[in-house]
């Protein structure tokens, strides 16, 4: 599969970024080292999604044994967008997607690479564990990713990461999706085509932090859960029907409390058995068009993913 297509890279690196100023430089010294060493031909295409660090003026004014490409973001948009970016941009027959992080060993590469010529068209990596993660992150992402998969028509791996080697065919695949809301592990597992898991051990980041907070979690999640299932709209129908059945019940209580012991405030049963009835169908009611609504106005706007400030490439050392 390596040797098809003329002209094109063997292989591409995709490496979204942000505010990795610790980590880039070695980054790209290992990886260029890596792709020199696996195949004749390669690339690597850097996603500046927008950094508020040196991470921009490392990667330009480093040298490096392999050409790179640099996208610069105009802002942060998210890593789903730069990853797609960094795909659209990627010229190789076949794509790795990496984190700038170096928590992800390149020598699992290898493996990939292997297991591709077998002819696998998505080789992804799968935590092995998450020991190094608090009980509470451990039981939300399970209850998350169980939550995803309720009624959804693609199952998706709790401990699968964007650190996979995909065909061009898959990438080409991703790229013609129109949909500008993206949340890629889901889009993974959508597209289909012939797929492998294999677990890896992540090591200690090389710098920095994460920039996952919980807030940026929860709107990942909230994107996911609207994109590639239903059960949110369902949930909201199941909550208006049980508080208008509950309304009903509560009915029938004062109904026959006030037959058999009277009651001091007439009219008040007729009144509080309407207002829960009605707010259970209004919550059914907005609840279904809110969550479709949301998702209509988003995508009906046409607004692009990201937009490109800049897009450079950096000749490798040899080169220059």
């Amino acid at each position: 599969m390596l040797d098809s297509g003329p002209l094109a890279p063997d292989l591409s690196f995709v490496i979204p970024a942000y505010n990795e100023a610790e980590t880039i430089e070695e980054t790209l010294t290992r990886v260029s080292r890596k792709a020199y060493r696996l195949v004749p031909h390669s690339e690597i295409v850097v996603v500046d999604d927008g950094s508020s660090d040196e991470t921009l003026e490392l990667v330009t004014s480093g040298q490096w044994d392999l050409p790179v490409r640099l996208l610069r973001l105009s802002r942060n948009f998210g890593k789903e967008q730069a990853i797609m970016a960094g795909l659209r941009h990627a010229t190789g027959k076949a794509v790795v997607i990496l984190d700038a992080d170096l928590q992800e060993p390149l020598r699992y590469v290898d493996t990939m690479l292997e297991r591709y010529r077998e002819g696998y068209e998505i080789v992804y990596a799968v935590r092995a564990h998450r020991d190094d993660e608090s009980w509470l992150k451990r039981r939300c992402t399970a209850a998350f990713y169980r939550f995803l998969n309720i009624g959804s028509e693609v199952s998706m791996p709790a401990g699968a990461r964007d650190f996979r080697l995909m065909d061009r065919k898959v990438v080409d695949a991703l790229c013609a999706l129109p949909e500008s809301n993206r949340f890629m592990k889901g889009l993974y597992a959508w597209v289909g085509f012939r797929s492998l898991a294999i677990p890896v051990e992540l090591q200690p980041r090389g710098g920095g932090s994460t920039k996952f907070r919980f807030r940026e979690l929860l709107r990942l999640g909230m994107t996911g859960l609207t994109a590639f299932t239903d059960w949110p709209l369902r949930m909201w129908t199941g909550i208006g029907m049980i508080l208008a059945m509950l309304s009903i019940f509560y009915g029938l209580f004062l109904a026959g409390r006030t037959l058999l012991l009277g009651h001091a405030v007439p009219g008040w049963s007729t009144l509080a058995v309407a207002i829960f009835f009605f707010s259970g169908i209004q919550l059914m009611s907005i609840g279904v068009l809110g969550e479709y609504l949301a998702r209509v106005f988003s995508e009906v706007k046409g607004r692009p993913g990201y937009l490109i400030a800049e897009d450079v490439t950096i000749a490798a050392s040899s080169e220059c």
